[in-house]
């Protein structure tokens, strides 16, 4: 059977595949307004004069016509007009006209607003009527040929979806019959006879110049292209990814529109900013209410996005901005960065600006600000910081490396301005130094960036040989190197051997006592670990192997001054999240205490000496799971076991002192722990030491994960309340103005926090990694910045009262006690 007998041939073409401008013609208006009562008329004599010229047939107003694309209540393409033109009798305009737009582009629902405008004056023009015509029909096919557009009158072109001036009217007249009749004819689906047609078409011109002489409505007549075949709507189709059959997935589908610039925004922000308004702006000053507008801007945390608008207002007020140091960064965002006229007006501003504080200079290093100059300036107000400052921040400076643009295929010698800021103090401070030679060496592990951090190790190796003290310093550091590769080849032996610990823990001193190893006496060396303690030896009898699936090795180093340095040497366990979480506590604590607020906090020494082993400071305690064991479920007990006072100033024959420390290092943990989000707190990784500080460890889980249902927002169990002499007690509403002291403090340091995580977020942190583009805000909620201070510690007292009262952390503090029982 012969296929093509049953069907009849037909052709088209996709408006995808055409890759040509939209152009159409604007032909002529016809017919006249209708005349309005002499009391409708406007007052205005422009207005009036325009009204007449429209009426009278024999006077003819010089009008220009708009054209613009609108689509889903949008303007998709600035508007386009016809060239000035006098008229004697008639409105023809006869042009050609280039919408910027191409076929391919065009949306399905696309839409063109045609506006006839008359000049009333010299610097006035009035709508005369508005059009909208739809550019395909309810069958996807495009329009073409000749179209007869109502004008409704004296008001501007409506592109909504819903338009109020749509081109079609239900009304319908000989002229539109006999328009329709010449339509079928021109694609040929009448019959053709020429004698007979020109017959036809000079009576149509006669109907038509009687029914335009008589109407008293408007019509623009435009002219579509006309192609060859039928011009079909067509989206662009994209691939779908290849994803196995049964399995759930998202398909992510790019828009090719993402990346393209609004002209009409575009243009606007250039005539904004164009560096023409630079002296008017610079005298400019806020009136009371935008000066509260840009107060509200300068108080969005650094993760908030700002709009249009407040960038333009901004802009405006640079100059005005330039004495608040908290304004650069918000100003910073507002420059379009490809905009190379903007570039130079805001790099121009920096050294005007007041000087910034460190927590917007490391935002300023983040991934989100390439240009050099923005980065040099940030290292510029780095170097007023001390080294303690600058060694709370070198992890996340040295992660800020990422974002330095190196190149590591030249090796010219430059540096960039980051590196050398960092080599130069690294090579001033001998412990800073330690700590940035152990950072990066774990970050040249890195299968991506390694090569780079390489790079940036072998010239701080290069600088440090140039002082004189330089062959010493790499010395120790190639000792350290040493000392932590036979400490993990024993580690890992010692892990994988099939004796029982006892054994392991014999093997482990018999190794230290051996004079072969060179662990039993070496000459002082900077421990890694903490670079201000030189040791000597690792004292064989007091090394010993912890209860754990990992067997990490508890090491006890001989210390210079006689005295001795207890660590734990893990390996198998990526410690990199708890040497930030420990980074973090660190920082808080400084934070506190500069606000005369000593919460007795234990930030012991963590340090990732490899991508999965590192170095943890064992400091003497017990586990709130033991003492609980051992002291009868009561953590009182132990406290006045280790520190009795029989004064009656004591409480319950517990020095006063202690139970302070007590008190405060609960509040402090709280608080912390509640902020990063911390997970996974048992009674087993809660240690309290003899002295009565508490604190935590292990944090394996972080920014809201945890492996068990329905955690508390924090940890606080009823028997650490109960050592306070519980709920009622004075002791424990001391506790909680600790608590709301501490929350309060820690959050006016917000920006310094997230900026410090928001410079992790590549930093190969396991629960960061997770969802980085979340784990910024993850913290900053926690911060509640949306409150203010009374609100604040409202917040919090509840938070409190929720965690005490949670009874089913209890029953799975129970279950995990269990668990802990029957693998030891």
């Amino acid at each position: 059977m012969e296929y093509g007998a049953q069907f009849k041939d037909f052709s088209y073409c996709l408006t995808k595949d055409i890759d040509l401008l939209l152009v159409l013609r604007v032909s002529s208006l016809e017919g006249a307004k209708e005349q309005r009562p002499i009391n409708e008329v406007p007052i205005d004599p422009s207005l009036l004069l325009s009204e007449l010229n429209l009426s009278l047939p024999s006077q003819r107003s010089d009008l220009y016509v708009t054209c613009q694309l609108f689509a889903d209540n949008k303007p998709l393409t600035v508007a386009v007009r016809t060239p000035y033109k006098q008229f004697k009798n008639r409105w023809v305009w006869n042009e050609w006209i280039t919408v910027p737009i191409k076929y391919k582009d065009l949306p399905a629902n696309s839409q063109l607003a045609f506006t006839v405008w008359d000049i009333a004056s010299p610097r006035k023009t009035v709508p005369i009527g508005g059009t909208t015509l739809q550019l395909f029909t309810k069958n996807n096919a495009m329009r073409k040929g000749r179209q007869k557009l109502y004008l409704w009158p004296d008001v501007e072109a409506d592109g909504g979806i819903y338009t109020t001036t749509p081109s079609k009217i239900p009304e319908r007249d000989e002229m539109d019959r006999l328009e329709k009749l010449v339509k079928k004819h021109e694609s040929g689906d009448l019959p053709r006879l020429d004698w007979l047609d020109n017959l036809a078409f000079r009576e149509i011109e006669k109907i038509h110049n009687k029914e335009t002489a008589k109407s008293t409505k408007m019509f623009l007549y435009i002219d579509l292209p006309k192609f060859d075949f039928p011009l079909i709507y067509s989206e662009q189709e994209y691939p779908l990814p290849n994803t196995p059959l049964h399995e759930p997935s998202l398909v992510v589908i790019a828009d090719p529109e993402m990346s393209s610039e609004n002209p009409v925004e575009a243009k606007h922000r250039r005539l904004v900013r164009s560096h023409r308004n630079g002296p008017l702006d610079r005298d400019l000053k806020p009136n009371a209410k935008i000066r509260d507008d840009l107060n509200i801007i300068l108080k969005y945390p650094p993760t908030q996005s700002l709009t249009t608008e407040e960038k333009d207002l901004l802009w405006k007020f640079r100059f005005y901005l330039t004495r608040d140091k908290k304004a650069l960064t918000k100003f910073l965002k507002c420059v379009v960065w490809t905009d190379a006229t903007e570039v130079k007006q805001a790099v121009d501003l920096l050294p005007t600006w007041a000087d910034i504080d460190v927590d917007d200079a490391l935002e300023l290093l983040g991934p989100g600000f390439e240009n050099h100059s923005v980065r040099g300036y940030a290292v510029n107000q780095l170097k007023k910081a001390d080294d303690d400052d600058l060694l709370l921040y070198l992890l996340q400076l040295v992660q800020a490396l990422k974002f330095e643009g190196i190149d590591t295929r030249r090796n010219n010698g430059q540096m960039s301005s980051l590196t050398e800021f960092l080599i130069e103090r690294a090579i001033r401070n001998p412990v800073l130094g330690n700590n940035f030679h152990w950072y990066l060496m774990v970050e040249c592990e890195d299968k991506t960036l390694g090569k780079m951090y390489g790079k940036v190790a072998f010239q701080y190796m290069s600088a440090m040989m140039e002082i004189s003290s330089g062959h010493v310093r790499r010395d120790v550091l190639r000792r350290q190197g040493e000392l932590m590769k036979n400490i993990l080849s024993i580690a890992k032996e010692l892990r994988d051997s099939k004796e029982t610990r006892l054994k392991k823990i014999e093997r482990l001193r018999a190794i230290i006592s051996d004079p072969k190893s060179g662990l039993s006496s070496f000459p002082p060396l900077p421990l890694p670990l903490d670079a201000k303690v030189q040791v000597t030896a690792i004292i064989p009898e007091k090394s010993t192997i912890f209860k754990s699936s990992l067997m990490p090795l508890k090491l006890t180093f001989q210390c210079v001054d006689g005295t001795e340095y207890p660590v734990m040497f893990k390996t198998g366990d990526d410690l990199r999240q708890d040497q930030l979480v420990i980074q973090i506590i660190t920082l808080m604590d400084k934070l506190l205490r500069k606000e005369n607020l000593d919460l007795k906090l234990t930030p012991y020494k963590v340090l990732a000496t490899g991508s999965d082993h590192g170095l943890i400071q064992h400091i003497p305690s017990k586990s709130l799971a033991a003492v609980l064991a051992e002291h009868n479920n009561s953590l009182l007990s132990f406290l006045r076991e280790n520190n009795p006072d029989n004064r009656a100033s004591s409480y319950y024959g517990v020095s006063p002192a202690v139970m302070d420390a007590y008190i405060k290092s609960c509040a402090g943990y709280c608080v912390i722990t509640y902020l990063l989000g911390v997970g996974d707190r048992h009674l087993d990784n809660l240690l309290l030491s003899p002295n009565g500080r508490l604190f935590h460890i292990d944090f394996g889980f972080i920014l809201g994960r945890d492996p068990k249902p329905f955690p508390p927002p924090m940890k606080l169990c009823k028997e650490m309340v109960e050592a306070m002499g519980g709920q009622s007690s004075p002791h424990y509403q001391r506790f909680k103005s600790y608590c709301y002291s501490a929350f309060t403090i820690l959050r006016k340091s917000a920006n310094l926090i997230l900026n410090l995580f928001a410079l992790m977020v590549n930093a190969n942190i396991t629960d960061i990694a997770i969802e980085p583009d979340k784990a910024v805000t993850k913290v900053q909620e926690k911060f509640r910045l949306d409150l203010t201070e009374e609100e604040a510690i409202q917040y919090f007292q509840n938070l409190i009262n929720d965690s005490v009262s949670a009874l089913f952390p209890q029953l799975m503090e129970t279950v995990h006690k269990w668990a802990q029982y029957w693998r030891k």
